[in-house]
């Protein structure tokens, strides 16, 4: 290799390489799967022949030879010596992924890699002369895989967390059926999409796209701004109106002219020019807006890139797995021109690439199951792009065997993750959630395919850092289906402005499930919580001026307005002041020094040219997490006070779910108002933030024990009073004494007590549930 190239033309041989490999593979795996031999071998060809020149300009032998070796491999086909089969097809990918990798490779390791692989790339070269000259089973070259990358200086970041895709081994060459020898191919060949999307492309930064968007969105900014003025304007006109009527009916009344003709003849005047003006200036502004909004439209086009620039690589995976597995599998791809923001792209190659490897390796089945099953041998997986409200919808879909629902709550139980009873009361969607908990596999062998103890939290983890989601559903025997809803731009968020405590705050509208307004009356307290009914389940409800701690008290209004949002499996109801509507926002990061803002996504301008805040989802639900746990969450306080006028309030601790709603439907179906709290910490900070009649608690608990609780109640001067009844499995005297000695004023066994029984001691302890 020559040293002495000009940087500019190993850019030039970097760039030449990306653009003709993307043809190159995808028209090698299209000869494979048995499309349009002419066209796609022609296609070969040329990259081929143009990877073969930009190798030799920069000095890059070895390269010169692969590509070489390839156009004869390519012309013995087109010319009919051999029927191209899956072992000529894995020396074919097996030259592009070393040809691909001169080019990805730092050029001063280049020569030290390309003396270590040397051996390798000549016996390939021999191979593929093989194949040019129509043998049928050419002599084996390893590897035959893309060869291992080089310690080579780390890629700089890219502006949103990837997560780098699994690596696919190589596959073994096994027999395969000859696709029909391809016709002579044209003398002009027809230049394909890719290719000429490509040759109209001009390369240009991500950084420089970015201070472009920066730029158009000011200018539409100001664009619109400039109707305020008009506005302004027309105010001013209708004043001067008023005025020159005034002075005439001042006029009228004296009935005589005076020097004050001249001063509304000037008037008029200046009105009429004004208004005039006023025209002139409305039409500029129009003018500016459509134009600004033009300009913002092609600065934000040009960061978008079709969903084909995606997937492309993806045929290639999902035939080396599927050969590897020895499986059958075809490969659809919709919505290839579905247009997205490069930022997104980049963002779901490695998601995408796993959902694949994990639907070949776990939801195909293999050939002969398939037969048996009354399947097509060939299993099918489906990669679908769209545009659905607002945001990217990218779906991945196989027909393969599903999941087995109740395996999978048996692996939840093996794992220890939830009980038995609790396993059995999950609906599909909530047990299917446990697939996406970090290292949870249902794999029992370790492969080099899946079941490394990376899994469906990766890609997850990867989408909800872009702003996305993804939902999963799955029937049994029939294939298993993931939707990725993701943003159409980093660049660009459709958002949701509220106001919260007075001020707006944008949330991102592809993360909101819906918008509710709900009756005050509607809350309940469970676990410490306030929640509502919602589509058959308990949904709590969470005041965001709370979390964003902007110290607004509570208004107590009757209607309630919640955001809605799933995340990590959870659905929380976001409360808020009100809605004003939504709006399409230039994502504009905060300075690097201010670091990690809680909560905070980024900022954006308003068309006014205010200020606003955009909501980071998934830090907002960690922050509810952690303000739920030291339990510093207020609640409606009007509605709890008024209800404390009305009941008794009895405050249940118990880490049994079961339990504890068995014990508080017991007591609010007996009029008393009741909370309840998962363990003992949870109980001692209800205690601490609220005013309760009675304290109710199990003895065997997580984090504090209820004995423990008991002894932290009498120790402190507010709460020493309150009376206590401990409720407990454990029958044994000892137990009993070691309750009372704590200061427990009851202690009854799950065991013994019965409805009646509970309620009277209840009763004895602290009156009827009405305060008197």
């Amino acid at each position: 290799m020559s040293m002495d190239a000009d940087p500019e033309l190993l850019e030039l041989f970097r760039a030449e390489v990306e653009e003709h490999i993307a043809v190159l593979q995808e028209s090698i795996v299209a000869l494979d799967a048995g499309g349009d031999a002419a066209h796609h071998l022609a296609c070969c060809m040329r990259a081929a022949h143009s990877l073969k020149g930009a190798a030799r300009i920069v000095g890059i032998d070895p390269g010169v030879d692969l590509a070489h070796a390839m156009e004869d491999a390519f012309e013995g086909a087109r010319q009919g010596r051999l029927t191209l089969g899956a072992d000529h097809i894995d020396h074919l990918l097996a030259a592009g992924d070393y040809l691909a990798h001169m080019g990805r490779i730092d050029m001063a390791e280049l020569p030290r890699w390309l003396a270590a692989e040397a051996g390798a790339i000549s016996a390939l070269v021999v191979s593929l002369q093989d194949i040019g000259r129509g043998a049928a089973e050419p002599r084996k070259a390893a590897p035959l895989a893309s060869p291992a990358e080089p310690a080579a200086p780390e890629p700089p970041p890219a502006p949103v967390p990837e997560v780098a895709p699994e690596p696919v081994p190589s596959p073994a060459p096994v027999p395969a059926a000859p696709v029909p020898a391809p016709a002579p191919a044209p003398t002009m060949p027809a230049v394909n999409d890719a290719e000429a999307r490509q040759m109209q492309s001009v390369k240009i930064s991500t950084e420089t796209l970015s201070r472009f968007m920066g730029v158009s969105a000011q200018v539409l900014i100001d664009a619109k701004r400039l109707q305020g003025t008009v506005d302004s304007l027309q105010q001013v006109r209708r004043r001067l109106a008023r005025l020159e009527r005034t002075l005439s009916d001042a006029d009228g009344r004296n009935g005589r002219m005076t020097a004050s003709d001249e001063a509304r003849h000037e008037l008029a005047t200046l009105r009429e020019d004004l208004g005039a003006r006023i025209e002139e200036f409305e039409t500029q502004a129009s003018r500016a807006l459509v134009n600004a909004d033009l300009l913002y439209g092609e600065v934000l086009r040009s960061r978008m890139r079709p969903f084909s620039d995606v997937v492309g690589s993806f045929p290639r995976l999902v035939r080396d797995v599927a050969r590897q597995l020895d499986k059958k599998v075809n490969l659809v791809i919709e919505g290839r021109n579905t247009e997205l923001d490069r930022d997104i792209a980049a963002v779901l190659d490695a998601p995408l690439g796993h959902l694949l490897r994990n639907a070949i390796d776990h939801g195909i089945e293999e050939t002969g199951v398939r037969r048996a099953l009354g399947k097509p041998e060939d299993g099918t997986i489906a990669i679908d792009a769209r545009h659905r409200g607002g945001a990217l919808v990218v779906t991945v879909r196989d027909d393969g065997k599903g999941v087995d629902i109740g395996k999978l709550r048996t692996r939840i139980v093996e794992k220890g993750l939830v009980d038995a009873e609790l396993a059995s009361n999950l609906s599909e969607a909530e047990t299917l959630e446990f697939l996406f908990l970090p290292g949870f596999s249902t794999a029992r062998e370790v492969t080099d395919i899946s079941g490394r103890g990376v899994g469906l939290d990766v890609v997850q983890s990867t989408v909800q850092r872009a702003g996305g989601m993804v939902h999963m559903t799955s029937v049994l025997g029939q294939g298993t289906t993931f939707e990725l809803q993701m943003p159409v731009a980093r660049s660009v968020v459709r958002a949701l402005l509220v106001t919260i405590a007075g001020g707006p705050w944008a949330l991102p509208l592809a993360r909101i499930d819906e918008i509710r307004q709900v009756p005050a009356s509607d809350v309940r307290m469970i676990e410490g919580r306030r929640v509502i009914e919602a589509d058959g389940a308990d949904i709590g409800i969470v005041p965001l001026a709370d979390v964003l701690e902007l110290g607004a008290e509570d208004a107590g209004s009757d209607i309630l307005t919640l955001v809605m949002i799933r995340e990590q499996g959870q659905r929380f109801g976001l409360e808020v002041d009100a809605v004003i509507g939504e709006q399409e926002l230039v994502v504009r990061p905060l300075d690097p020094r201010l670091g990690k803002v809680p909560d905070v996504l980024a900022a954006s301008l308003l068309d006014t040219g205010a200020a606003v805040l955009i909501l980071d989802i998934e830090d907002l639900v960690r922050s509810v997490d952690s303000l739920l746990a030291e339990g510093r969450l207020r609640g409606n306080r009007r509605a709890r006070a008024e209800s404390s006028r009305r009941a008794r309030h009895v405050l249940v601790v118990d880490d049994s779910l079961t339990v504890r709603e068995t014990e508080r439907k017991l007591l609010e179906r007996a009029g008393y108002l009741v909370d309840v709290a998962v363990d003992g910490v949870a109980g001692w900070n209800a205690l601490r933030l609220g005013n309760y009649d009675l304290l109710l608690t199990d003895v065997d608990m997580p984090r504090m024990t209820g004995i423990d609780l008991v002894r932290a109640v009498r120790d402190d001067a507010r709460l020493r009073n309150l009376p206590v009844m401990i409720v407990s499995y454990k029958e044994r005297e000892e137990d009993r004494l070691l309750g009372f000695e704590a200061g427990a004023d009851r202690y009854i066994t799950k065991a013994s007590f019965r409805d009646d029984g509970l309620l009277l001691a209840v009763e004895e302890l602290i009156g009827g549930p009405w305060s008197e």
